[in-house]
């Protein structure tokens, strides 16, 4: 079994009408105002894991700052969830500015087949990472269901490129040593936070978290999986592509060229993503 452990879909109608979504939305303006940036509904997803061989994928919507728009797109993540009959696992969106909107809004999705809080932006949604208030209502919600969830986070360093924001190794290392008991996916290798996992004192606070590979071609040289490897073990690395952004096969392709073991292969292609999910994904 291969699972792609992050991946976007967006509802017909933002597709369609994204100037309308562009205007109400500064972050979707910066990332998808351009009409060549790609957005994909479920069907497309499906469509292309197909054609990649990957048999499940975690499924995202968008960090929207109106609870609104959170609620109306985790109505198409749940759609999604139920017509993929399996091969999709969604995430809710949500901004715990919205308080206990926030936490209704969450028992409903996770009640409606939704299996964790992903992809999460504090810089887009205007809350910050290490605040009890808001983050801690999050990290508390999942970690009462089981659950997980994903955050975005950058390199503070390179070139720009829309949606890089402040989420850095330096405001995550916050975060987790107040809320490091709850499962936690860190997207596009956390920014580089696996890096400082040779630091005992982050190493330390992270044994919860996991590092997908979103993006990777785009950041690193495909010598990162090795590194990441020896620095962090390979049970914590998760296979992830952030489709529509790159094509699943590009990033299995690096993969394949990166000289890692069978055994490190099968675990981020695989099991770790299956190990994350729980007993209801093992088969």
């Amino acid at each position: 079994m291969t699972i792609d452990a992050h991946t976007h879909i967006f509802p017909p109608d933002v597709i369609e009408r994204r100037e309308l979504y562009a205007r109400r939305d500064a972050s979707f303006n910066l990332i998808y105002g351009n009409p060549g940036a790609r957005m994909v509904n479920y069907d497309r997803l499906l469509s292309e894991m197909e054609e990649a061989g990957v048999d499940r994928a975690i499924v995202c919507g968008f960090p929207w700052r109106s609870h609104d728009l959170c609620r109306y797109h985790n109505n198409y993540m749940i759609e999604a969830v139920k017509a993929s009959r399996g091969r999709l696992i969604g995430l809710a969106t949500v901004n715990p500015l919205a308080s206990k909107s926030c936490d209704k809004e969450l028992e409903r999705a996770f009640s409606e087949g939704l299996s964790g809080v992903g992809e999460i932006s504090p810089d887009a949604q205007g809350f910050k990472l290490d605040d009890e208030n808001t983050m801690g209502r999050i990290a508390n919600a999942v970690g009462e269901a089981g659950y997980f969830l994903l955050l975005h986070v950058n390199e503070d360093v390179g070139h720009a490129y829309p949606g890089k924001t402040r989420t850095t190794p330096a405001g995550i290392y916050k975060l987790l040593t107040k809320f490091h008991e709850a499962k936690i996916v860190l997207a596009h290798w956390g920014g580089g936070l696996v890096f400082y996992e040779l630091m005992p004192e982050v190493a330390k606070v992270t044994s919860n978290v996991f590092y997908d590979t979103a993006a990777s071609p785009f950041l690193y040289r495909k010598e990162i999986y090795r590194i990441a490897i020896d620095i962090a073990g390979p049970a914590r690395i998760l296979f992830g592509t952030d489709f529509p952004l790159l094509r699943i096969k590009r990033h299995l392709d690096e993969i394949e060229q990166a000289g890692l073991k069978e055994t490190e292969k099968k675990m981020i292609f695989s099991l770790n993503a299956r190990n994350l999910l729980g007993d209801e994904f093992q088969e």
